[in-house]
């Protein structure tokens, strides 16, 4: 018999911000519940911000290190830094990142690292394609992960097209309702307000195109790695993945990854979660509750949170309000808009938490919709809990999700580029009320239950994943064996 096979390592590391950390962190999960070595690459920042709750996931198989981003512990890194937070990542970040990679190649396994085998292979977050470009520089083999939909990374991969057929850049004061050619397979129903938001503004604003250049390079870089990984599944995005596979090495749909193999929620979230509001939910009758959060980097004007507010205390249904520190602008405290709206929902009609226990709140028998960004991560866990949604996308992905909620799968409503207290009333009474939405919610959400079920696709995928991280290793082995 020939010598027995390397154990595999795979170091994980993603954007630092939390709907990537939350996505790529069930991933790390699911490998090492595989019995696959996992180490996942924070930040300094978010794991001192985590603190304890990282040891929640922790285990013989899974650990986190850290590298700086360059930005000082004060910077505030909301949305508006994005581009300063990405450029930190791509200098600092990039030299640290190499120099940890480069340690961990040499470490035994029987050093100080808790019997961590050198790392075979690098899962890095399709954001950041130096992160693959430097692991192949060591020999060591990387996959791209891609933590938004196959239909929004369909849309950038296609956005050199859409420029060779002149539907980029938009001109000036063009109807956005206008349809768009050149998405393969979305011809049919997609406009201009439904592709990714720099979209919307190429060629208006240089910092804005420039955003978009990066995030198109970034996703026709994943044809440069082993592999690509998505968090979906087949039965949700079967058209936009067939397009996409020719395009890539090889692709796997794993997803929904939370459902498969979730990491407890104190670990993937970087806000101290209100566990009061479960407590709420428990006074509420079934399906009265509109549940609303406009994720992690939502950021709006005192004016449309005045028209949320209106809207949802004139649908007339009980709500709870994820409402975090620092998501209304130009207001007054914090605690100025928890009272406006306990007062506005007569107190025992509103709930207002500056983070919640989304998934545990999805699955609550009260909750009857989802008032959403449309985040790839809540789009999912509210399809796999069959809940209708309500969608108000902000940016990047989102655009193209809502549609695709309100256009393609019919589990919820687009209200996209709207913001009126009399249309978010109608909508939120729609969601609720409508039994065609929750049917098609309901049917959505036992096939995913399908996927993930043994024998499924997306359990399939995520077992054909883990064989091929394994046979990467053998490459390695012959070429350590030669020396």
């Amino acid at each position: 018999m020939g010598k027995a096979a390397a154990p595999a390592h795979v170091l994980v590391f993603p954007w630092p911000i939390q709907g990537h950390l939350n996505a790529m962190l069930h991933l790390a999960v699911a490998l090492a519940g595989a019995g696959v070595h996992v180490t996942f690459l924070h930040t300094d920042y978010n794991l001192r911000r985590l603190g304890a709750a990282a040891a929640a996931v922790a285990s013989p198989w899974l650990r986190f290190m850290s590298v700086p981003d360059g930005l000082p512990d004060d910077h505030p890194r909301t949305v508006a830094d994005l581009g300063e937070i990405g450029r930190s990542i791509r200098t600092a970040g990039r030299a640290a990142y190499r120099a940890l990679l480069a340690s961990l190649q040499l470490m035994p396994v029987d050093a100080a690292g808790g019997g961590f085998p050198p790392v075979t292979t690098v899962v890095a977050d399709a954001l950041l394609p130096f992160a693959t470009d430097v692991a192949e520089e060591f020999g060591v083999p990387a996959l791209a992960f891609r933590t938004a939909s196959a239909c929004s990374f369909l849309a950038y991969m296609s956005v050199p097209r859409l420029v060779e057929l002149g539907e980029l850049p938009f001109p000036p004061g063009g109807d956005l309702d206008e349809p768009v050619r050149g998405v393969p397979g979305m011809e049919g129903f997609l406009r201009r307000r439904d592709l990714p938001s720099p979209c919307r503004h190429h060629g208006a604003n240089n910092d804005t195109a420039a955003l978009l250049g990066r995030l198109v390079n970034a996703a026709l870089h994943s044809s440069k790695a082993r592999a690509l990984i998505l968090n979906t599944a087949t039965s949700l995005e079967a058209p936009a993945l067939a397009h996409i596979a020719p395009r890539m090495r090889d692709v796997f749909a794993v997803g929904p990854l939370h459902a498969m193999s979730p990491a407890p929620a104190v670990a993937t979230s970087l806000w101290r979660e209100d566990d009061g509001c479960m407590a709420w939910l428990d006074g509420q009758a079934d399906r009265s509750v509109v549940y609303v959060s406009l994720g992690s980097l939502t950021v709006i004007s005192l004016e449309q949170f005045t028209e949320f507010l209106s809207g949802l205390v004139a649908a007339g249904y009980p709500f709870l309000w994820v409402l975090r520190p620092d998501m209304v602008m130009a207001s007054q405290s914090t605690t100025n808009l928890h009272e406006a709206v306990m007062a506005a929902g007569k107190n025992s009609k509103a709930r207002v938490a500056e983070w919640a226990p989304q998934r545990d709140v999805l699955r609550h028998r009260a909750v009857g919709c989802f008032l959403t960004h449309a985040g790839w991560n809540s789009t999912l866990e509210a399809a796999v809990e069959g809940v209708p949604t309500v969608c108000w996308p902000f940016f990047a992905d989102q655009q193209i999700n809502s549609r695709f909620v309100g256009g393609v799968w019919r589990t919820g409503l687009d209200m996209k580029d709207v913001c009126d207290a009399a249309v978010v009333e109608r909508m939120v009474r729609e969601a609720m009320e409508s039994g065609e939405i929750r049917g098609s919610a309901q049917a959505v959400a036992r096939q995913l239950r399908r996927d993930i079920a043994e024998g499924g696709s997306s359990a399939m995928e995520l077992e054909r994943l883990v064989a091929f991280i394994r046979e990467l290793v053998m490459p390695i082995q012959h070429a350590e064996s030669e020396l």
